[in-house]
């Protein structure tokens, strides 16, 4: 819609101040109002053109009027009916989900956890509202998949992606000393603090890597040249774990007994005047077998702290458990079988050996 606006321009007059004065009094809209030494010009709509053109011969005025299309855009969007239809579709949109991911370095458990989440109708255009969960839904996989150690959610708006991340192995082959290599994940994680002592940087402190990964580089640069001195050293980050057991019901192990202590006369030199020391003593310490029956309810106060010392005599030296989640604990008549995620911090860096062709020294 066109609204029509007039530029009135008056000629420097004594009058002037009275007649906007006048035109002010009867409610004539007036803006953009400015004084120049030839005159003074304001912009008004169609009902002050009235009032202009009835005062000015009263004030003894000349003026000329100038009209002006004004296209108010705003106010035809707003008036227009497409205008709220396409407000209207984004919001509908807004409670569906339009895009389910999965990022992982694994081809293979790509398409098994795209599978499961279809299975579970985790797909695009299903209603925000009625997706489950994340924790029934990692609950789910983690189940179906083994091999990982925990799954991290992404939301985004419309968007979900599924992070898989796996579980280390605990048995990792170790690089001959004497070759140089990068450092490489073993694990996905956090980075929380490096320890090289040879080497530079690749990853980023509290960035998060994937398996695989280059964490730090052995080869050197500077300009144009490069050296391989290979990269040495820790590299600590924070992830999960899942921890399968399988463990007795009744757990036997070895306790200390009572101390047994008995007294003899010594038989030779029993009256030898420099040795007052007449009588030996024995002291026996003696083991005795225990066991301990593990019943419900005492998942906190017994088999963690069982699994947790287990746990860390099998992985490195400077490993730490920062926080358990248990999945699920299942007691059979002389089994105790379940599933435990510990979120640990470790040193993840492993050793990757430097081709020869990333050997050769520009």
């Amino acid at each position: 819609m066109m609204r029509n606006r007039y530029e009135i321009r008056i000629k420097r007059s004594e009058h002037t101040a009275k007649f906007l004065t006048k035109l002010k009094s009867v409610g004539t809209k007036m803006t953009a109002l400015t004084s120049y030494p030839e005159g003074t010009v304001f912009l008004t709509d169609r009902k002050g053109l009235k009032a202009v053109r009835k005062y000015r011969r009263r004030y003894r005025l000349k003026l000329s009027i100038v009209s002006i299309e004004e296209d108010d855009g705003l106010e035809r969007i707003l008036g227009s009916y497409r205008f709220f239809i396409v407000l209207f579709i984004p919001f509908i949109c807004s409670f569906f989900l339009w895009s389910v991911t999965v990022e992982s370095d694994m081809p293979e458990i790509n398409e098994r956890i795209e599978k499961q989440l279809q299975k579970a109708s985790i797909t695009p255009y299903r209603l925000l509202s009625s997706v489950p969960e994340e924790t029934e839904i990692r609950r789910e996989l983690m189940q179906k998949e083994p091999k990982l150690s925990w799954i991290h959610f992404n939301r985004s708006g419309t968007t979900l992606t599924v992070i898989p991340m796996l579980s280390p192995p605990l048995d990792q082959e170790k690089v001959t000393d004497g070759k140089p290599a990068d450092l490489i994940a073993k694990t996905g994680g956090v980075i929380t603090r490096f320890e090289l002592t040879k080497g530079e940087r690749v990853a980023r402190l509290h960035s998060t890597v994937k398996k695989g990964e280059t964490l730090a580089t052995g080869i050197l640069e500077q300009g144009e040249h490069r050296v391989v001195v290979g990269a040495e050293g820790n590299i600590f980050a924070d992830y999960w774990m899942e921890y399968r057991f399988e463990l007795p019901k009744v757990i036997h192990f070895k306790v200390q007994g009572d101390e047994e202590v008995s007294f003899k006369l010594k038989g030779k030199n029993l009256f030898n005047k420099g040795n007052w020391n007449i009588i030996e003593t024995e002291r026996i310490i003696r083991e005795k077998d225990a066991s301990l029956e593990i019943k419900e309810g005492m998942e906190e106060t017994i088999l963690i702290p069982l699994l947790k010392m287990k746990l860390l005599n099998e992985a490195g030296p400077d490993a730490t458990i920062k926080e358990e989640k248990v999945l699920h604990v299942s007691f059979d008549d002389d089994k105790v079988k379940g599933t435990v995620l510990f979120f640990m911090n470790d040193n993840i860096a492993m050793k990757r050996p430097i081709s020869q062709g990333d050997e050769a020294i520009d």
